[in-house]
């Protein structure tokens, strides 16, 4: 979808507004009319004179600004923007919005604004996890604004986890694929990131799924109007907003979830790379190294998860992925014989392996279907999640 022409960019305190001059440079090359207005506080970490020379126009700090108050610029401003994108979105922000004040520049042109509100929060990881935050967000998503991110990683803090500003790439992928709300009052049920099978409590069997491709599903279906539920495996992810949550390991307690869950969905996204096999036997205390050279473990077949949950739910449109390191014809081949034999509606082909599909930011589908074969991507992991969404909105329809 094509970016806003007119986009007020608000930034609030934080590190991370550092990244919004690279943001504010992205949104310009796409020909994009930008505003900026800082809060008080992010005036201390960045200067708005760089703002100003990237975006072209004066930037705002203050309501009290006599000489462009005295045509009640904030009003004017709050009706040029077609889109209001607030990057970095701290805390105390979040938590002014949500209680509906207006004690600033920017707290007052997001009420006085028709404009849609997007906001990309950035904060330390308690912060961000702190039951007040959640609820905060909660709120603000109930009134239609969008949150993009946090994404997890390395803190200016020291402290690792949820609570980074995307990038600016990202928040761009985002907002020119910005999902209509083609599933509203739908449910959906999505599986994300790997299964880990103990063999002792030390040592596991476990793959590389990094969880980012369905935890992107989750967040996409949910701004698509859908009431998400999201069957996680082990992965440190935040849960996106407005989002169902429900941890566990292995592929025993991932199908047991799923079952429970499907009982009410219409729509079952199966993105998690469960696990083949498991152990036969699973030690109570860890296995020593001992003299040997070679070990033996004796494994034994998991259940196919996608598979049985489709099997006890016919009427349930069940999308399946296929990570495999074939490419070209071979892929779609093999995406055909798992679509028939697990009797799913939709595959999602994709290569893994070489710096492909796993723990990377960008990814690339090839959907398969009965009738259709359609590539997607690459293109960021949030993008390419809501064009997805999108196409399973439409065999949705058309299948009723």
């Amino acid at each position: 979808m094509p970016l806003p022409v007119r986009v007020l960019l608000c930034v609030s305190g934080g590190i991370a507004a550092y990244k919004s001059l690279e943001l504010t440079r992205r949104l310009r090359d796409r020909g994009v009319e930008v505003r900026v207005v800082m809060t008080e506080a992010a005036g201390r970490f960045v200067q708005p004179l760089a703002f100003q020379a990237l975006s072209g126009e004066p930037v705002r700090t203050t309501l009290w600004d006599a000489a462009a108050e005295a045509a009640m610029g904030h009003i004017e401003l709050a009706r040029w923007a077609e889109l209001i994108l607030i990057a970095p979105a701290s805390a105390d922000l979040i938590a002014r919005l949500a209680h509906g004040l207006a004690d600033d520049l920017v707290s007052t042109l997001v009420l006085a604004s028709a404009a849609p509100l997007v906001i990309a929060p950035a904060m330390n990881r308690q912060m961000y996890a702190h039951p007040a935050t959640q609820a905060n967000l909660a709120v603000l998503q109930s009134r239609g604004t969008r949150v993009l991110g946090p994404a997890a990683g390395a803190q200016a803090c020291g402290e690792v986890g949820p609570g980074r500003m995307l990038e600016p790439a990202e928040i761009l992928a985002a907002l020119e694929s910005a999902v209509a709300p083609v599933l509203a009052g739908r449910r959906v049920l999505v599986n994300a990131g790997p299964t880990l099978e103990d063999l002792d409590p030390v040592r596991y069997i476990g793959n590389r799924s990094s969880g980012r491709m369905g935890f992107a599903i989750a967040a996409a279906a949910r701004e698509a109007g859908a009431e998400v539920t999201l069957v996680a495996g082990p992965v440190s992810l935040p849960t996106p907003a407005g989002v169902r949550r429900i941890d566990v390991r292995s592929a025993a307690q991932m199908l047991e979830a799923c079952r429970a869950a499907a009982a009410t969905a219409e729509v079952f996204i199966g993105a998690a790379a469960v696990a083949d096999y498991r152990a036969v036997e699973v030690l109570p205390v860890k296995r020593k190294r001992g003299a040997q050279e070679r070990l033996t473990l004796e494994l034994v077949r998991n259940p196919d998860v996608i598979a049985e949950v489709a099997a006890d739910h016919p009427t349930l449109y069940v999308v399946g992925f296929a990570a495999e390191t074939l490419t070209g014809e071979a892929l779609l081949a093999e995406a055909r014989r798992k679509r028939e034999a697990k009797r799913l509606a939709l595959v999602c082909a994709n290569t893994v392996g070489e710096g492909l599909g796993f723990e990377v930011e960008d990814n690339t589908l090839t959907l398969v279907d009965a009738e259709h074969v359609l590539r997607l991507g690459p293109m960021p992991k949030p993008a390419l999640a809501a064009a997805l969404v999108v196409e399973i909105a439409a065999r949705l329809e058309r299948r009723e």
